[in-house]
């Protein structure tokens, strides 16, 4: 898939060129595709250079909160809630810990490294499915809340935009927590219709109505703030969160002995490798989005939804953020690589920019987790999990788009 997606990139760039050079008599668009080619090379390296410290940086913490029992804690805590929506998972078996692992991983943001915690989950379910190849429901139900990514803390997206030079990097956590919160949403609804799950259990319901309640709330409180107002509470929840889940962890860690010091370097080290391995595949996308780019393909397709959507009329400037949607079902690097790119060519801080940062928070990528998690157990029959998945990551675009005219205007 991924092959398919960046060798079609090359190639639609090449045959946009040769149709500005022979139809438009553009010599110089080679030019700006062989620059554009090793530009963004270039800025790979540079957007490693802070990716290697933030995850080293987090997943130092994070292991610190290993070692201080919250992260088990945190399991046992959701424990109950997942048995309820997996039946079919006994109590006390490996998988339910693994999955609360992994969601509480990914809610801080820490999505690559949440993924080997997903595929051992995975692979515990598949010991409880009686088909080889057909996708159980508790691995459907546990893929599609994959793909839909409940990110309380998107920490990569906010170093995304400091390295791009925001002056504040946190300034998009409030839009991405709405937008996650209804693509999480979506995905839990739609495959509770499929597999006729009883939400209205009682254990089920003390877990999501507060929560519905608290979220409610406080967009309803949200609804009387100005734009303005909207910013300056995300950027002070953004650090505000962040720092004090940081504190949150050295304290728990320090009541409970823990030597926080060699854990943090323990997991940091952990962090440096994940950070290194993520180099090719950035540079490789990075430079196939930047030849679309130079070769006017890009712009060319954007000129055209935005054409339809004016018809419409629509506000078209969401248009703009729209490459990264388009991809992000496809390949998490490849959306990363149009969010680069959107800010590097519409500014940081433009409205663009930062509906595509919370479109990239929204959701995850579900082909490439459909590919990796069934893959890794051999399932092939996957049921209903992709459309319900597909079902969340529409919700999720949608309601960053909405939500960005909310807070950005």
């Amino acid at each position: 898939m991924l092959n398919g997606l960046w060798l079609g990139f090359f190639l639609t760039a090449a045959a946009a060129a040769l149709a500005r050079w022979l139809l438009g008599g553009d010599a110089t668009v080679f030019a700006s595709m062989v620059e554009s080619l090793f530009a963004m090379a270039r800025l790979s390296v540079e957007v490693m250079v802070l990716l290697f410290g933030t995850l080293t940086l987090w997943l130092g913490f994070l292991r610190i909160a290993e070692a201080a029992g919250i992260v088990d804690r945190l399991a046992r805590l959701l424990g109950p809630l997942f048995r309820r929506l997996m039946p079919e998972v006994p109590a006390g078996h490996p998988a339910l810990g693994l999955i609360t692992l992994n969601f509480a991983a990914n809610a801080l943001g820490l999505d690559n490294a949440a993924t080997p915690i997903g595929l051992k989950a995975m692979r515990e379910l598949q010991t409880l499915n009686p088909s080889a190849t057909s996708a159980s429901n508790a691995q459907i139900l546990f893929l599609v809340l994959n793909a839909s990514s409940l990110t309380l803390l998107p920490v990569t997206i906010f170093m995304y935009r400091a390295q791009q030079g925001a002056p504040d990097p946190t300034l998009v956590f409030l839009p991405i927590l709405l937008a996650t919160s209804a693509s999480t949403l979506v995905g839990l609804l739609s495959v509770a219709f499929m597999q006729r799950l009883r939400l209205w259990d009682p254990v089920v319901l003390a877990y999501l109505l507060p929560g519905a309640l608290l979220l409610g709330g406080f967009m309803a409180l949200l609804a009387t703030l100005s734009a303005a107002a909207l910013a300056a509470l995300s950027s002070l929840l953004g650090n505000l969160v962040l720092f004090g889940l940081i504190v949150f962890f050295l304290a728990v860690g320090a009541l409970r002995r823990v030597k926080v010091y060699e854990c943090f370097i323990e997991g940091a080290k952990e962090g440096f490798d994940v950070a290194r391995n993520l180099l090719p595949y950035l540079v490789a996308m990075l430079s196939a989005v930047g030849v679309l780019r130079a070769s006017g393909a890009l712009d060319l397709a954007l000129e055209g939804i935005r054409w339809v959507v004016a018809r419409t009329g629509w506000d078209t400037r969401f248009v703009d953020a729209l490459p990264t949607a388009l991809v992000k079902p496809f390949s998490g690097s490849a959306a990363r690589a149009m969010l680069i790119e959107t800010m590097q060519s519409q500014g940081v801080d433009s409205f663009a920019a930062k509906v595509a940062a919370t479109i990239q928070g929204s959701t995850e990528t579900t082909f490439y987790v459909l590919a990796v998690y069934f893959g890794a157990v051999g399932i092939q029959r996957a049921r209903h999990a992709v459309g319900c998945a597909l079902l969340a990551e529409l919700a999720g675009v949608v309601a960053a788009i909405a939500v960005g005219y909310w807070f950005f205007g």
